[in-house]
């Protein structure tokens, strides 16, 4: 798919996720980019660790963060595993950018799915009026819950700048 952008500042925060870390102060300072390199490196573990923990399958999964961006890698299964790894790693405060380095590997009999758009949520926005917008009817509003399974535990709990699945109406 490629690059994906998402706001910075909006998102789960992961222990700090979004902020610089502190370290202790060593007996020799650290060069600015070796804290950096730390941060960075706590950071792809967090959200590697939210992939996991979500239940994402991702074969060889392999998180980088180069500040406020994060490259993903690994082997999925399908095209919507593939979204949903990448809107778990970008809704996350502090990261700004995911670039899919991640390949599909379905079963040779299975056509491809389709791909789906990606909704911002807006002030104001509910999953209904989501729905009404993109389907023509507000009650498809379980169409985009239930592909935002697992980051999404409640049709009512989304957020302002936080990106959304959309899949195509079959």
């Amino acid at each position: 798919m490629g690059l994906f952008s998402f706001l910075k500042n909006a998102g789960a925060a992961l222990i700090g996720g979004g902020k610089k870390e502190t370290t202790p102060t060593p007996a020799a300072p650290a060069a600015p980019d070796a804290m950096q390199q730390l941060a960075n490196a706590q950071l792809a573990m967090r959200l590697t660790n939210q992939v996991v923990g979500l239940g994402l399958k991702v074969e060889n999964l392999n998180i980088e963060v180069d500040d406020d961006k994060a490259t993903v890698y690994g082997t999925v299964d399908n095209q919507s595993e593939k979204e949903k790894v990448i809107l778990a790693v970008g809704n996350v405060a502090g990261i700004a950018t995911v670039d899919d380095r991640m390949s599909i590997m379905a079963a040779p009999d299975v056509a491809p799915e389709p791909e789906s758009t990606f909704y911002e949520v807006k002030k104001g926005d509910t999953l209904s009026k989501i729905a009404k917008e993109q389907y023509g009817s507000a009650n498809k509003y379980m169409t985009i819950f239930n592909a935002n399974k697992p980051m999404l535990s409640d049709p009512d709990k989304i957020y302002p700048g936080q990106m959304l699945r959309i899949p195509p109406m079959a």
